[in-house]
């Protein structure tokens, strides 16, 4: 694994911790940010975390052979 693939894995983790906590902050009814900006970071961090975690792969394939 190089560094570029961790930092991607670590970016892919955080973003998915951010998906899961906005979807449990909209559920709640009541967002502490506001539905809005709750909404903009569940749809930044979604396609966020699905491509830096498919580069990771990609970078630790290619770099392992």
């Amino acid at each position: 694994m190089t560094p570029k693939s961790g930092i991607l894995l670590l970016v892919s983790c955080i973003s998915a911790i951010a998906c899961v906590g906005c979807v449990f902050e909209l559920s709640s009814g009541n967002p502490e940010l506001g539905e809005n900006i709750t909404n903009l970071i569940l749809g930044f961090s979604i396609p966020l975390s699905i491509v830096s975690f498919v580069f990771a792969v990609k970078d630790a394939r290619a770099n392992s052979q």
